[in-house]
């Protein structure tokens, strides 16, 4: 049975303010109610719904193997297998709980936004748990350790049919604070290296849940992108003293040949050797390590520079209505590394014309050797063209 563990307030702009409940599902995992809209923001009502489903308790047989030929770690999450699958539409477990329906994993019967525990994790933290031997078959070359961390599901809205880029802008402010008040929790839980918050948009990139969602993810080491970034930032700074990510957004400023959106506190533009048919970064002006760090100036101006920029995503190419993509906020990992990590935002997609995907064949896939099939300046041509 759901407990309620207690209520907060978060800032939010223009004197308004969002407010934060925790409770727990049927079955132990946390959910967190953020109301942006009234009675609740106010405390005039408060949630009480119960889960009344008889959930199992969630038991994590996910493992982490070391690869020894690319000294990264693989995630084995044997338990994802069954998870839900393109449900009718009348029965998403993320859609609000309501009366002659079955129940689903947000209780009540109607939401702002809600982040709740992945009910199908790839890392937990009850993966520690486990009791592993250390080594996949005794064997020294292949270190065993359990997956623990933290996967959380954001939803955006309770409408099933929303999309990010239809949200009113403070509806947006609302994520962005949701954003930052998961990054700084989650950061601070022990043995935690990096916190990312995505977004994966459309069926044809493997979106399981057609409502308005997103994921966080806390992983206990650093994914292989973030190493490699913050080996180049290290030496970065070595050699000239200056932030890497820092550097890079004044080059592109100089150039300007494929900034797409400039605004007093970000900047966005096209990245001079984009891998993707479609790609944007979306960068701070100041160097702030993760979405915590941002203060209200930056979060306003962000809730209309991201809208625009997902809209004109949408209308990208003609005659498609919803143009698939990830949106992935890079995060300055936690701990010593901290210092050479930015925020920035890399939102692309993997189509290349109306109705054809860019695959990741033989190159990409085997030999990690990437060939984009346009130039990021006839990208950056579009999507000012498209400019609301």
């Amino acid at each position: 049975m759901a407990v309620r563990d207690g209520e907060s307030a978060l800032r939010a702009p223009a004197g308004s303010r969002v407010r934060k409940t925790r409770t727990r599902l049927a079955d132990g995992r946390e959910l967190i109610y953020f109301d942006d809209s009234e009675p609740y923001v106010s405390g005039a009502a408060t949630r009480e719904p119960v889960d009344s489903r008889p959930l199992p308790a969630i038991v994590s047989q996910s493992q982490m193997r070391f690869d020894v030929l690319t000294g990264e770690w693989v995630v084995i999450a044997a338990q994802r297998m069954d998870r839900t699958f393109l449900p009718p539409a009348d029965a998403s477990p993320l859609a609000p709980s309501r009366p002659g329906r079955p129940p689903t994993e947000i209780p009540a019967d109607d939401y702002d936004v809600v982040v709740f525990e992945n009910r199908f994790p790839a890392l937990a933290t009850v993966a520690e748990e486990q009791h592993l031997p250390g080594r996949v078959d005794d064997e020294p070359l292949w270190p065993l350790a359990p997956a623990s961390g933290r996967c959380e599901v954001v939803c955006f809205s309770s409408d099933p049919d929303a999309r990010f880029s239809s949200l009113d802008p403070g509806r947006v402010r609302t994520v962005i604070d949701v954003w930052a008040d998961r990054t700084a929790e989650l950061s601070a839980l022990p043995g935690i290296r990096q916190v990312f918050c995505f977004e994966n948009r459309g069926r044809e990139i493997g979106v399981t849940l057609t409502h308005p969602h997103g994921q966080i993810y806390a992983y206990p080491f650093l994914p292989a992108r973030t190493a490699t970034l913050i080996q180049r930032s290290r030496a970065h700074v070595e050699r000239t003293g200056k932030l890497l990510l820092s550097d890079v957004l004044e080059a592109e400023k100089r150039a300007g040949r494929r900034i797409v959106l400039a605004a007093e506190h970000w900047t966005a533009y096209v990245p001079a050797a984009s891998r993707w048919p479609l790609e944007v970064h979306l960068a701070p002006h100041s160097d702030v390590r993760d979405l915590a760090e941002l203060d209200d100036a930056q979060r306003d101006e962000l809730a209309l520079v991201y809208l625009e920029l997902l809209r004109r995503v949408d209308r990208f190419f003609d005659g498609v209505d919803a143009v698939p993509y990830i949106a992935a906020w890079h995060q300055a990992p936690v701990g010593d590394d901290r210092p050479f990590g930015r925020l920035y935002l890399q939102l692309y997609s993997m189509m290349r014309s109306p109705g054809r995907m860019k695959y990741l064949a033989g190159s990409e896939s085997s030999m990690g050797a990437w060939i984009n099939d346009t130039t990021p300046e006839r990208i950056a041509d579009r999507l000012r063209e498209v400019a609301s």
